[in-house]
């Protein structure tokens, strides 16, 4: 696919122009995704999704600035356009290849992973502007779950079947009591980590960024390492990142929590 196929908002037609454009198919972002590369030039992300109260990328793109001031490599946003009753956010590509399509073998991958994770969680908290505190959060997932914007069709194998409300009011009935809060990634899993070499090279997908108990991480990371990689390595990641006895229950609480999102 080339960029003049696309319909992109007027402005950035010419700061395109010349670029090979190919649609990103591995993400689970709700938003459209494009690739672009140009010889000489760098490699570019273009993201786009409906303009709404449910929209992510105003929220990635806050976050990649905040995140890039803290000094932890992430995409460079170039500029945010709203265009035709859609959101637009242009960024600079972290080069490299996420932990997912890597062919590094899975003992590398998983200490990529958690040498990632390390990172972003010394993050001074108090430092963050946002709030993925629980509060928040089961805030968030009872607003998606009244505008009907849960899909009981991607629940994980354990959950499918159940309905979004009868989840929900697991949510509730289930809340762990405090938090050990830290910056979290919040949607920590192989797909949104890169690497370059054999080390750790940037985040992507930002727009879950904020403040939370650092198991909303560790959850989702064990669920992606258990997908991708196999069960037989999670253990060996808990190990590297330095929590080798987490609370099973954490641990299934935020993958729960993760089926609103």
């Amino acid at each position: 696919m080339h960029a003049q196929e696309i319909v992109f908002p007027p402005s950035l037609r010419d700061r395109l122009s010349g670029y090979r454009c190919e649609r990103d198919r591995l993400g689970q972002s709700a938003s459209t995704v494009f690739l672009l590369e140009a010889e000489g030039r760098p490699r570019l992300v273009l993201k786009h999704e409906e303009a709404g109260p449910f929209g992510e990328l105003p929220d990635e793109a806050v976050r990649l600035e905040w995140l890039a001031a803290e000094g932890v490599p992430c995409p460079r946003v170039i500029a945010e356009y709203v265009h035709a009753g859609r959101h637009w956010l242009l960024m600079e590509a972290v080069e490299g290849v996420d932990l997912a399509s890597s062919t590094q073998a899975p003992a590398r991958r998983i200490a990529i992973l958690a040498e990632a994770l390390r990172r972003v969680h010394r993050l001074d908290p108090t430092r963050c502007p946002f709030d993925h505190r629980l509060d928040s959060r089961i805030a968030a997932a009872k607003t998606r779950l009244d505008a009907g914007l849960v899909d009981e069709t991607d629940f994980d194998e354990e959950r499918l079947g159940r309905t979004a409300t009868d989840l929900f009011g697991e949510i509730q009935a289930r809340r762990p009591k405090g938090e050990r809060l830290v910056v979290t990634h919040g949607d920590a899993c192989l797909p949104n980590i890169i690497a370059r070499g054999d080390g750790f090279a940037g985040f992507i997908d930002c727009s879950r960024l904020g403040v939370a108990d650092l198991n909303q991480d560790i959850a989702l990371a064990c669920r992606s390492i258990a997908y991708n990689l196999g069960e037989d390595w999670v253990r060996p990641f808990l190990d590297l990142y330095g929590l080798p006895n987490p609370d099973p229950e954490k641990l299934f609480y935020y993958c729960l929590l993760d089926e609103f999102f």
